[in-house]
């Protein structure tokens, strides 16, 4: 079997056995994940706009 396809196969064993032993504890973990996804984005967008309005300044 292909290293890529164990690991895979691992990782959705582990969340499957945490989805029935802890769902409110998975449901937590994502929910923290999506919340500091969009906050890393909207201070990357942030950042991006602010480079280019500093380069049009000049």
């Amino acid at each position: 079997m292909n290293l890529k396809k164990l690991i895979l196969l691992v990782g959705a064993l582990f969340i499957a056995f945490w989805l029935f032993q802890d769902p409110q504890g998975l449901a937590d973990v994502a929910s923290t994940f999506g919340q500091k996804g969009w906050d890393v984005t909207q201070q990357l967008f942030n950042s991006i706009i602010s480079f280019v309005q500093s380069l049009s300044s000049k």
